[in-house]
């Protein structure tokens, strides 16, 4: 029971979330053609306010009254909170699953490698503000190194989780700066290269139109702006820091992304195409 009443409160949310409002009666019409009710019967005007109720306590997300509109969540709970909205979209895609049990084979998902038994432990550390000893091995190094840690903030970037840590020489409390925010630390960066002396500056990419419409709908950056449009091609601008996985990300594109500044960076990704190009050309290549 425990079960499925928190599949309600998954479905609840994310019926308010995706309609932004929604009357007693439009909620009740989603939910006689839901799975997850077994009778097709309306929702219990009592079940709904205890279900609302369970919703505040569970996730701190508010389900507010509008005599006009209905009900509706605002949208500073969710949008503006990314943990909570990844966190509520994962379980939403649970649930739509569980209600099409017949199409599961029809949809495929990216693996991601599973971190759980370190995750834990490590949030642990991170709310008690304690050090960790961390046995790191990269994958450049045959040889594991371990050394002490204070984890700052953890984040997940293309599949797979980062930690970003101080190496202090002694064993002491962790000590955060008051004033660090995770989400500004990185703010100027792509992914989750950093390091020091790098410098954020604006960066134009010439896109050709086909793939002009990959960017518009996922920006590379937070910072992307598209400055000009044509039929054959776009050109975005961003501010970031040129860094190694930013780099990586130019090259993937192929030639249908062009660096027009500054040129620096131009200079560098042809380079390594101009690399890749002479790698080509030792080998045999049969007709």
């Amino acid at each position: 029971m425990a079960k499925n009443s928190f599949s309600r409160y998954i479905w609840l949310i994310d019926l308010l979330n995706r309609r932004g409002y929604a009357k007693m009666e439009q909620i009740n019409e989603a939910w006689r053609n839901s799975a997850l009710n077994e009778t097709h019967e309306d929702m219990p005007e009592r079940t709904f306010f205890n279900h609302r109720d369970a919703i505040s306590q569970i996730f701190g997300i508010d389900i507010l009254y509008d005599r006009e509109l209905g009900y509706h969540i605002p949208t500073a709970q969710i949008g503006e909170n990314n943990m909570r909205a990844w966190m509520l979209q994962t379980l939403s895609v649970n649930n739509m699953l569980n209600e099409c049990t017949d199409l599961r084979e029809r949809i495929l998902f990216e693996e991601v490698p599973s971190v759980r038994p370190h995750l834990q432990d490590i949030i642990n550390i991170m709310r008690d503000g304690k050090a960790m000893n961390l046995t790191y091995q990269s994958y450049r190094n045959e040889v594991p190194y371990t050394f002490l840690a204070h984890p700052y903030c953890l984040k997940m970037f293309k599949q797979r989780w980062y930690l970003l840590a101080k190496t202090p020489k002694l064993d002491i409390k962790a000590e955060i700066p008051k004033d660090f925010n995770a989400k500004e630390y990185f703010s100027q960066f792509y992914g989750i290269i950093t390091g020091y002396g790098n410098v954020a500056q604006i960066i134009k990419l010439k896109v050709r139109s086909d793939q002009a419409y990959y960017f518009r709908s996922l920006p590379l950056h937070h910072s992307q702006e598209e400055i000009e449009t044509t039929d054959e091609y776009a050109v975005f601008k961003y501010y970031v820091v040129p860094s190694a996985d930013f780099v990586q990300e130019i090259l993937s594109h192929g030639d249908s992304v062009l660096v027009l500044e500054p040129g620096e960076l131009a200079s560098e990704i042809k380079g390594i195409a101009q690399s890749m190009v002479d790698g080509y050309c030792d080998i045999a290549v049969n007709p």
